[in-house]
């Protein structure tokens, strides 16, 4: 499995765009995440982001929380997730980029949460709820692991602190398109249009918008306004959750991921 910032530069070299899609990991089951991982690779994901169940999703919208409360009251701890990333990356072109919130880490110990994602082979790291300031302790020894951790940018970011971040920032930049928690809407905040120069101006790595993407039509025209990838989790998440069955979800799940791709 290639690392986040090579699978980013051969995007580049190729001119493509990439895809992101999010699952919250356990829901509904572990099997399905598993199954879930290897239908989005062949689909066209890029990469992968593998949501870790926590109580308190601060950031997430109610379609994921839902999700992640759902996986909790089936046991699913990290651990679990860490297998399924283990046993199945093995077989996906896509690196998986892990998302969890800042106190499993902190329960766990840096050193001892880095290692033990980096030997399932996991490659990339977005905690949302960590600010700069305090994101340092993570960076430099998640070099040291091989893991490369990704922060946001929110749309009300003034420019210094946009270019603090992008300097910090590993594998990629994650633009926030919206003020408030993810979710599906009806149309990609306007602010990104503007945000993406900005942050062009201050750095030339790649740039990927999350929060709201829940249509082919949102994927182009992130792609149209410059964006090097798109970012979707609650339109998946509720594709495996509302689905009649595991096969019918699946099969949901992995059409929708080809629409999205088409699009970019």
């Amino acid at each position: 499995m290639t690392t986040v910032s090579q699978c980013f530069q051969n995007l580049r070299d190729n001119g493509k765009c990439a895809l992101i899609p999010f699952l919250t990991a356990g829901d509904p089951d572990l099997d399905t995440t598993a199954q879930a991982l290897k239908r989005l690779d062949r689909a066209g994901a890029d990469l992968i982001e593998l949501g870790v169940p926590y109580s308190d999703p601060l950031a997430d919208g109610p379609v994921i929380q839902d999700a992640a409360t759902r996986a909790l009251k089936r046991g699913v701890k990290l651990g679990n997730v860490l297998e399924v990333a283990e046993t199945v990356g093995k077989e996906l072109q896509a690196p998986i980029v892990l998302f969890s919130y800042y106190n499993p880490i902190h329960y766990q110990g840096i050193d001892a949460f880095l290692t033990r994602i980096s030997q399932a082979g996991v490659k990339g790291l977005v905690i949302p709820d960590i600010p700069l300031e305090e994101a340092e302790q993570v960076l430099n020894p998640a070099k040291e692991h091989g893991i490369e951790v990704t922060l946001l940018v929110a749309p009300t970011s003034p420019k210094e602190r946009i270019t603090a971040i992008a300097q910090k920032s590993q594998g990629f930049i994650y633009l926030v398109s919206v003020t408030g928690v993810t979710g599906t809407r009806t149309e990609v905040g306007t602010r990104v249009k503007e945000l993406l120069p900005l942050i062009r101006s201050v750095t030339d790595k790649p740039v990927c918008v999350g929060f709201g993407v829940s249509q082919p039509e949102h994927a182009q025209q992130i792609k149209q306004w410059g964006a090097d990838g798109v970012i979707a989790g609650s339109a998946f998440v509720r594709r495996l959750a509302e689905a009649d069955s595991q096969q019918a979800g699946l099969q949901e799940l992995e059409t929708f991921c080809r629409s999205l791709k088409a699009a970019i």
